[in-house]
C-alpha cells in the first residue's frame, strides 16, 4: 500500500499550521490574520479528516490480514474479503484525491509563500495605489513650486539652498518610490497573485474575442461592418479599428474590416497582422444598415459604423467605459482599467502573421534590445506645433535618470539602456552626445520612414510597428500622450505586464482615447478656491478633467457648477463608469 498521498496531505497541513504561528507573530493587517485564521481552520479539518481515514486504513489492512491468514480458502470469507478490498480501493481513492486537491491549491494560489488564497482585498489595493498616486501628484507639487522659486531669485544664496532642498527631496522621493515598490511586490507575494489575476482576465478577454470573431454560421451571424479609410496615420487608423472591435464586442457583433486598399499597405490589413477571424470575413453580399437608434438597428443583419467622431447615438459602453462584469476583478488587480481594457482591443487585432513575427525577432535580436529599459518616443516633424508643444531630448532623460535611479537602488551597477524612437533621425545623435552613460538602442532607417516623404510605405508601416512593439515590452516609457503612438505603445504594455498603469511619463496629456464619452473624476474632499482661476468644489461633485498640468494640479469643470479652472488633483479620484456588456457564458474562465 502507498502512504505518499497521506504524508503529502499531512505536510500541507501542518504547513499551514507554521504558516499562521509565523503570521502571529508577525501580523501585517487584521484582514490578512482573519484570512489565516480561516485557512487554519480548513487545514485542520482536512487533517482530521486524514487521520480519521489512516486509522481507517489500518483498521482494512489489519481486517484483510486476519480473513487472508485465520481462514482457509474454502471458508466462506470470499464475499468479506471481496468487501473489504473494495472499501480499501475507495480510501485509497479518497485520499489521492485529496492529496491532488492540496497539490492544486498550494500552486494556484501560494499558499505556503503567500499566507493568502485570493490577494489582498479590493480595498487594500486601491488604498495602496491612492497612496502612490497621491504621493507623486505631492512631489510634482513641491517640485514645481521650488523650481519656480528658484527661477525668480536673484540671490544666489537663495537659488543653493532651493537646490539643496530639491536634491535631498528629490532622494526622498526615489527612495519612497522604492520603498511602494517593494511593498506592492516583494514583502508579501501579492505582486505574483496580481500578475497571475490580470493574465487570468487577459486569457478570459481574448477567448471571447476569438469566440466572437469566429462565429458557427457566417452567413447567420450579425455582423459590424467597419472601413479602414479614415485618412489618418497609423496610430490613428489603429484606434479606429479599435473603436469598431470594442463596438462589435458590446453588441455582440462579429467585426467584419474593409482594410484592401490601406494607404500604408495595398493588400490591406492581413498583409502585417493574423485575420480578425478565421471563419468570416466578409458580409456576403447582404444588405447593410448605418449606425443608428436601437429601434432601427436591433434587428439588421449587418449594421455599418462612422468614424467615431460621427457616431450618433453614442452608447455608454464607449471607452473609458469598462464591463460591469469584470469591473471589481479589473480594480482589484489594475490602476487603470479603462486603459487595460483598450489594451485587450488592440492587443487581439495586432497579432503578428509569421511574416511580421519574424521580422519583429530578428529586428529586436539585431539591435540587442534587453531588459531593463526605458522605452523613450520623441515626438516631432509635423505635429510639433499643431498636435503637441516642442520638448527637448533633456526633458525625457531626465524621467529615465529617475526610473534607473530608483530600480538602481535594487540592482546596484545596472547598465542603462533606452529604447528611442523618433520621427527624425537627428534625435539619436543629440542623445548619444550628451548623455554617454547611456546605451541607445535605436535604428535611424525607421526614424527616416516616419519622415513625411515616406510615411505611408510598406517599410514605414514596418517601422511604427516594431516601435510600438519594443516600447511596449520596455520597464517604463517616456513620451507625450498627444501622440497616437505612444499611447498605443502604453495600451499593449497592460495586457503584458499585468499592471503597468504607472509605467509611465507623459510630458503633456493625461491618457485618453480618441473620441471618447467624458472623462470624470470624482470629489473625495471640499476645496474652496484660492487663487484666481482655481475652481471649488465639495466632496462627491463630478469633475470633467482635461487634463493634468504635472505640478499637483489639473484642470476640469464642475459639473454642479458649470464652472472651469485648476484644483488639487489629490482631491480627486478617477471616476470609472461601468458598463452593462455581453457576458458571453460560452466562453468560461479559466
Amino acid at each position: 500500500m502507498k502512504y505518499w498521498q497521506v504524508v503529502t496531505g499531512l505536510l500541507v497541513a501542518w504547513l499551514l499550521v507554521i504558516m499562521y504561528m509565523s503570521m502571529s507573530v508577525f501580523p501585517n493587517t487584521n484582514d490578512t490574520n482573519q484570512r489565516t485564521e480561516i485557512q487554519l481552520q480548513r487545514a485542520l479539518e482536512e487533517l482530521e479528516k486524514l487521520r480519521s481515514q489512516n486509522s481507517e486504513l489500518h483498521s482494512l489492512a489489519k481486517q484483510i490480514r486476519e480473513l487472508k491468514f485465520e481462514r482457509s480458502p474454502n471458508e466462506d470469507g470470499g464475499q468479506e474479503l471481496a468487501s473489504l478490498k473494495e472499501r480499501l480501493e475507495q480510501a485509497q481513492r479518497q485520499l489521492v484525491y485529496r492529496a491532488q486537491q492540496q497539490e492544486v491549491k498550494q500552486e494556484v494560489r501560494g499558499q505556503l509563500t503567500t499566507g493568502n488564497t485570493d490577494g489582498p482585498s479590493l480595498e487594500h489595493e486601491v488604498a495602496r495605489r491612492e497612496v502612490e498616486r497621491v504621493s507623486e501628484e505631492f512631489w510634482m507639487y513641491i517640485r514645481a513650486e521650488l523650481t519656480q522659486i528658484k527661477e525668480q531669485a536673484s540671490d544666489p544664496d537663495l537659488v543653493r539652498k532651493v537646490n539643496n532642498i530639491l536634491e535631498i527631496s528629490a532622494d526622498i522621493h526615489k527612495k519612497l518610490k522604492n520603498d511602494q515598490s517593494k511593498l506592492a511586490n516583494m514583502v508579501d507575494g501579492t505582486g505574483k497573485w496580481r500578475k497571475k489575476e490580470a493574465q487570468r482576465l487577459t486569457d478570459l478577454v481574448q477567448r471571447r474575442l476569438e469566440h466572437l470573431q469566429n462565429p458557427p454560421d457566417c452567413n447567420t451571424a450579425k455582423k459590424m461592418f467597419c472601413n479602414l479609410g479614415k485618412g489618418c496615420g497609423y496610430g490613428c487608423q489603429l484606434h479606429h479599428v479599435t473603436y469598431c472591435l470594442i463596438m462589435a464586442y458590446a453588441t455582440q457583433r462579429t467585426l467584419i474590416l474593409q482594410s484592401e486598399g490601406w494607404r500604408y499597405a495595398s493588400k490591406g490589413w492581413e498583409s502585417v497582422f493574423l485575420p480578425l477571424s478565421k471563419t468570416c470575413r466578409t458580409t456576403g453580399g447582404q444588405t447593410t444598415s448605418r449606425w443608428g437608434p436601437n429601434s432601427m438597428t436591433d434587428d439588421a443583419q449587418i449594421i455599418e459604423l462612422p468614424i467615431v467622431d460621427s457616431l450618433s447615438p453614442r452608447p455608454r459602453f464607449l471607452p473609458l467605459a469598462i464591463p460591469e462584469d469584470l469591473a471589481d476583478r479589473l480594480t482589484h488587480v489594475h490602476g487603470d482599467p479603462s486603459a487595460w481594457w483598450v489594451g485587450q482591443f488592440v492587443t487581439y487585432l495586432t497579432r503578428p502573421n509569421a511574416m511580421l513575427e519574424q521580422f519583429l525577432d530578428e529586428a529586436k535580436q539585431k539591435l540587442g534590445f534587453t531588459n531593463p529599459i526605458v522605452g523613450v518616443h520623441v515626438r516631432r516633424t509635423d505635429k510639433v506645433g499643431m498636435e503637441a508643444q516642442f520638448h527637448s531630448v533633456d526633458e525625457y532623460m531626465r524621467y529615465a535618470n529617475e526610473w534607473f535611479d530608483i530600480y538602481e537602488k535594487q540592482h546596484p551597477g545596472v547598465q542603462r539602456r533606452v529604447y528611442l524612437a523618433s520621427d527624425d533621425p537627428g534625435v539619436l545623435h543629440e542623445a548619444k552626445k550628451n548623455y554617454p552613460n547611456y546605451i541607445f538602442v535605436s535604428d535611424n532607417e525607421v526614424s527616416k520612414t516616419a519622415s513625411l516623404g515616406s510615411r505611408y510605405t510598406d517599410a514605414s508601416l514596418r517601422g511604427v510597428i516594431l516601435d510600438t512593439y519594443l516600447l511596449s515590452r520596455c520597464n517604463y516609457l517616456v513620451c507625450t500622450f498627444s501622440s497616437q503612438v505612444c499611447r498605443v505603445a502604453y495600451e499593449l504594455m497592460q495586457p503584458l505586464h499585468g499592471d503597468a498603469s504607472e509605467w509611465f511619463k507623459s510630458l503633456d496629456d493625461i491618457f485618453y482615447f480618441g473620441g471618447q464619452n467624458a472623462h470624470n473624476w470624482l470629489a473625495v474632499e471640499d476645496h474652496q478656491s484660492r487663487r484666481e482661476g482655481e475652481i471649488s468644489f465639495n466632496a462627491g461633485d463630478t469633475v470633467g478633467v482635461a487634463g493634468n498640468h504635472w505640478d499637483g494640479y489639473s484642470k476640469g469643470r464642475n459639473a454642479k457648477t458649470g464652472k472651469s479652472g485648476l484644483f488639487p488633483s489629490y482631491k480627486t479620484v478617477n471616476k470609472i463608469d461601468r458598463v452593462k456588456m455581453p457576458t458571453y457564458p460560452e466562453v468560461t474562465d479559466l
